[in-house]
């Protein structure tokens, strides 16, 4: 398991004993070099110490400690994904009216074998890549390119495969002159009119319309740690309370986790991250991902379209009747 390059404030302890550990190894090489016996023995139990403390930790995170997990700096992004799940990826731009959003990418290629359309939100990884995706809150014509992409996958009869992680739509004035509403609107309704399967995965913070414009599918799942919701909580804390310190407080009451979804019906299923969490061990996030939705996939297949179509519809006028 690779350690995370940053580390959330309830990560501390943990970061104390892997500090203690790099020091412990240092010193061992150094002595070893020289001869003597080395610290490996006391650097193993200081591993087995942080093993142990990072799943008790991970154990027990509350709703805010998970939003604060859900945007870890080294989570696997789309990016990653569609290096890790998609072979032979063809990136397809633009939305055919006024240009080409980065915050959203998308194209055909091959899941498992599988030809299919993958679509998602990218947040960048440094300064120069958060700038170049407007740090995964698309404009109207992010959202006008997903509609085409679902065209397209209905057109060649390919699944899709959408990938879920913006804190919103943008919320400047250009796309409000572009007609914002509206685009999220129409990328909402293509979703549920698709006669093709569609499986939307939550992996990190799925935030408002800007979320659900590209997760209306016939199956939605989400990533342990990961979280979804109708506004961010330091936004609900601002208008309810006028403080943003309030936000830990607003996280707990909106019912934002994975397991809080899953028991109203919101989501299909929660994919178990690693211990530590997805930035923790991303081949091994990654692969569970691909496992859960070429899982869904096959338990859609062989489903006509109007009988998609009816799954999908059924499956959102469900949600609110059901409770945890």
């Amino acid at each position: 398991m690779s350690n995370p390059r940053h580390y959330l404030e309830f990560e501390r302890p943990i970061a104390d004993l892997e500090s203690q550990i790099e020091d412990l190894s240092t010193l061992s090489d150094a002595a070893e070099a020289d001869g003597a016996n080395g610290y490996e023995a006391e650097a193993a139990s200081l591993r087995e110490r942080a093993t142990a403390l990072r799943a008790e930790i991970y154990e027990g995170l509350d709703a805010w400690q998970k939003t604060q997990v859900s945007r870890h700096p080294d989570r696997p992004h789309f990016v990653d994904y569609l290096g890790a799940l998609i072979e032979d990826f063809e990136e397809l731009k633009g939305d055919r009216v006024f240009g080409d959003d980065q915050a959203i990418i998308g194209g055909t290629g091959r899941f498992r074998g599988r030809p299919v359309v993958v679509l998602g939100h990218e947040k960048g990884h440094d300064t120069q890549t958060r700038i170049k995706h407007n740090f995964g809150m698309s404009r109207p014509e992010g959202y006008r390119k997903a509609v085409r992409l679902m065209d397209l996958a209905e057109r060649f009869n390919l699944p899709v495969l959408s990938f879920v992680d913006t804190a919103g739509a943008y919320p400047g004035k250009e796309g409000e002159e572009r007609g914002q509403g509206e685009a999220v609107a129409r990328s909402t309704e293509r979703c549920l009119t698709l006669g093709v399967p569609m499986i939307a995965t939550i992996t990190g913070e799925g935030g408002s319309g800007g979320a659900i414009a590209i997760a209306a599918g016939n199956k939605v799942l989400i990533l342990e740690h990961s979280i979804y919701s109708v506004i961010a909580p330091e936004s609900g804390s601002s208008i309810l309370y006028r403080d943003r310190a309030q936000a830990p407080l607003m996280a707990r009451a909106m019912k934002i986790t994975a397991k809080d979804l899953l028991g109203f019906g919101i989501v299909d299923a929660i994919v178990r991250e690693p211990v530590g969490g997805a930035h923790a061990d991303r081949a091994a996030a990654m692969t569970a991902v691909g496992d859960a939705v070429e899982a869904e996939l096959k338990g859609l297949s062989g489903m006509s379209p109007d009988q998609l179509r009816k799954q999908r519809a059924e499956r959102f006028y469900a949600i609110g009747g059901k409770h945890p």
